[in-house]
């Protein structure tokens, strides 16, 4: 399980800018906005291109993001190292915005929901009795991750309430989806709206790196989306000019027509089966697990787990992975979808080990 007593006591000593316990939320929330300042002060929080090196750890992050054809680029990521104040700690995110102001949705959650998430973690932890002033007993940690999972549903709930009521973002036909993870030693914890992907690289007895994925894309034909859409009156079905391209719709077959079943906004589908709460999981690393992507669904439409994992493991450069992976995607998306205008494409690989063995890792061969 996570080992939370040091997050709780970093972020207790993050909050004695306000003396009193019961401070208010607006209190929690700039405090943990002062963390974010600083945080990219002393390049721990990185929300464009670029490579975080953690000084603390072995872990290495290479990020690359690129606009596609279709106008102004609309994802949006973040990886904040040592997050929350703890130095085995990393939040990474990445961002799709859809609509006419997706990237003004995305840019909003990109902003919300790393603050709110460590607010609501810390109104948990108080609601569990927990004195934040004292070390966390470890029994206490078997309610570790049902307290992380709560977190990110109250967090998620309180992010679209926000864009509904944003006097300077219109969401109601545009939104955004949220892949986020937060990984404290060997721990992951991973929380999905929408479609983009996170896959983790991991090696077999016989030393071939394998591709996992570990998210679910929410497409709305998937058996329980398509359920639930029904049910609230929403209709599923593909375009003629778009076959295998399955979209949730209103009663009347009318726009939006989304290709997703969750999402951040799109408030004019929200009655009809759309939602934005997350599916939390977790998982526990181990020595063979050697790297994660997590990218927006502009690169899983045209590349497979797999060529992805091994795109990343021939990278003789490592702050050049994520470039690497965008760029092959790009030439796999002309040659698959010639004629089609190319997505927003965004990539986060984070690795465990500033070196690993790939002299021992033999990648498998490429699949479509």
């Amino acid at each position: 399980m996570v080992n939370f007593p040091s997050f709780v006591n970093g972020l207790a000593r993050t909050m004695s800018i306000k003396k009193d316990k019961n401070f208010q939320k607006d209190d929690a929330r700039k405090a943990v906005e002062e963390l974010a300042k600083e945080a990219r002060k002393n390049e721990l929080l990185l929300s464009s291109s670029g490579v975080v090196k953690s000084n603390k750890d072995n872990s290495f992050v290479s990020v690359f993001t690129h606009r596609g054809q279709k106008g102004v680029n609309q994802d949006r990521l973040i990886v904040w190292e040592e997050f929350g104040c703890q130095q085995d700690m990393m939040f990474c995110g990445v961002f799709d915005g859809h609509g006419p102001w997706g990237h003004f949705v995305a840019k909003r959650v990109r902003k919300l929901v790393p603050s709110l998430l460590l607010c609501n973690w810390q109104r948990n932890l108080a609601a569990t009795s927990i004195d934040l002033g004292f070390k966390v007993e470890e029994n206490k940690n078997v309610h570790g991750l049902n307290l992380w999972e709560q977190s990110y549903l109250k967090t998620f709930a309180a992010v679209d309430q926000d864009l509904k009521h944003h006097p300077r973002i219109d969401s109601f036909r545009s939104g955004s989806t949220a892949l986020t993870m937060i990984k404290q030693g060997e721990n992951l914890i991973i929380s999905n709206v929408g479609d983009s992907r996170l896959v983790l690289a991991t090696t077999s007895e016989d030393g071939t790196l394998l591709a996992l994925q570990l998210t679910t894309d929410f497409k709305p034909n998937l058996p329980k989306e398509a359920e639930r859409i029904e049910e609230s009156k929403g209709r599923v079905f593909c375009m003629k000019d778009e076959p295998g391209v399955y979209r949730v719709w209103m009663p009347n077959g009318k726009t939006p027509g989304l290709a997703i079943s969750r999402a951040f906004g799109d408030y004019c589908m929200k009655e009809y089966g759309l939602i934005s709460v997350p599916e939390v999981t977790h998982r526990k690393l181990t020595t063979r697990d050697q790297f994660i992507i997590l990218a927006t669904d502009g690169v899983w439409d045209v590349v497979s787990n797999q060529e992805a994992v091994n795109i990343v493991c021939a990278s003789a450069d490592k702050e050049k992975a994520s470039e690497r992976v965008v760029k092959y995607a790009i030439r796999e998306w002309k040659r698959k979808r010639s004629g089609i205008a190319m997505d927003d494409m965004s990539v986060i690989c984070l690795f465990f080990h500033h070196s690993y063995p790939s002299h021992h890792i033999h990648a498998t061969k490429l699949v479509d």
